[in-house]
């Protein structure tokens, strides 16, 4: 439910899933249960908290095209209750218990996650157990969630400057793959869905065996097994198959599609770059996201330097590689300056992107992106939500949760020469999508 004016705006509906690792070896036991959940534990005596958190492999790419949203939609839904947890009242035990909590959905995955004083631990295991076995989902909890992603459509995305620039891309991008369609989904079909097809998402989705619990933090690992017997083993194995789409699915764009979009909200144009990329399983994956590095990591890189502060045509200027795990878009955009023509601005992008194709980055820009890198590395395994949100991730998109302590070592083989190769594999213009944000004409 936390999102992210781009950069604040643009960024706002971004979310990433890529795993940083940490120097320091993280130390973790997993195992299956025999109704397929996955756990992972991680014991951390440095604080007295504990991270709960259980990562459901499902996102908006696994639903039905006629019915988008569910997955985000089911990320609110699954505060309304159970049985044992009258309505509305899931905050409650969190914040009683001096904890916090929230959730967030992306193409892939809807994550939930609690931060509890470590002997809040069971509360925070028996909480995850009633979502995952017997959540309310009734026509009360429906209608009211309806309404409450209603609103946050109007706020984050359709009144939002920029907010529409991320569906804007993918729906070019992606003619048959899911990825075409954002996570928000469509209000239409929220609203035509019946209360049985919310139940079906429910029971095919939401199953231990479609699930990883990740506990990190003030834990010991012997009695924190018996609690996870205690609430979890009894939760029956999903029994309806779990549809996944085909990454082979999409054809390659074969050629440049370019267009224009037109947003109320926003006075000054941008321009924007989308490129194919592949998973984030590939191996390219750490050549991209360092040569985003390169292009827009800091004040030093190379479009804040050349179109905002030498040039000074563009207000912003930034890179990121929008890693998922079928397929994915190297994205770069420029806010263009006022009294600046579009077209001038993709002259002057197109001018960067063909230096990162013609020559090798310098000494200075390697080495300064290899410190980044590991700074980045490091901080993202300082807090015991980053721990548990790496070592999930790296299962369910990997299948390798000891990749959070080897990740690193695959960004520092990233070589000049890997950098200059995937960007003259990928950033060719038969792989993209351009697109001139504007402001709507009145």
């Amino acid at each position: 439910m936390n999102k992210h004016l781009l950069a604040a705006g643009l960024l706002a509906s971004v979310s990433i899933t890529g795993i940083l690792a940490q120097g320091p070896q993280i130390k973790f036991e997993e195992y299956d249960m025999p109704n397929g959940l996955h756990v992972i534990l991680h014991e951390d005596h440095t604080v007295p908290l504990v991270a709960v958190t259980v990562n459901y492999h499902v996102g908006s790419k696994n639903e039905n095209p006629e019915r988008t949203g569910f997955a985000h939609f089911f990320e609110h839904l699954m505060f309304e209750g159970s049985p044992n947890i009258k309505r509305g009242e899931f905050f409650k035990y969190i914040s009683n218990a001096g904890g916090d909590n929230n959730a967030y959905t992306t193409q892939d995955q809807t994550f939930y996650h609690e931060l509890l004083p470590s002997n809040q631990l069971e509360l925070g295991l028996w909480l995850e157990s009633e979502r995952m076995l017997q959540a309310f989902v009734e026509d009360i909890g429906v209608s009211t969630q309806r309404e409450v992603v209603k609103e946050e459509k109007r706020l984050r995305v359709d009144n939002q400057p920029y907010g529409r620039f991320i569906s804007e891309i993918f729906v070019r991008a992606f003619k048959v793959h899911p990825y075409r369609w954002a996570p928000i989904g469509s209000m239409e079909h929220l609203n035509a869905a019946a209360l049985s097809e919310f139940i079906d998402f429910y029971k095919t989705f939401y199953v231990p065996n479609n699930a990883v619990l990740c506990l990190t933090g003030d834990i010991d690992i012997a009695k924190t097994k018996l609690l996870v017997d205690k609430y979890f083993k009894d939760i029956p194995k999903g029994t309806k198959e779990i549809p996944r789409p085909r990454p082979e699915m999409e054809p390659a764009l074969g050629q440049e599609v370019r267009d224009s979009v037109y947003d109320e909200f926003i006075q000054l144009p941008a321009v924007i770059y989308a490129y194919r990329i592949p998973s984030m399983t590939s191996p390219d994956y750490y050549a991209l996201q360092m040569m985003s590095q390169v292009l827009s990591g800091g004040a030093s890189s190379r479009m804040t330097k050349e179109l905002v502060d030498k040039q000074q045509k563009a207000l912003q200027a930034f890179s990121f590689s929008y890693a998922l795990e079928d397929a994915g878009l190297f994205i770069t955009a420029s806010i263009i300056g006022a009294g600046v023509d579009v077209n001038e601005m993709d002259k002057l992008m197109q001018i960067e992107v063909d230096k990162m194709k013609a020559d090798l980055i310098t000494d200075i820009e390697y080495n300064k992106i290899r410190t980044q890198t590991e700074t980045q590395s490091v901080s993202a395994n300082e807090k015991l939500m980053g721990v548990a949100t790496n070592l999930s991730n790296a299962y369910v998109f990997n299948h390798n949760t000891g990749l959070v302590n080897n990740e690193l070592d695959m960004y520092m083989k990233v070589t000049k020469d890997d950098i200059k190769r995937v960007a003259n594999q990928y950033l060719t213009k038969e792989n993209r999508v351009v697109l001139f944000y504007l402001p709507k004409r009145k």
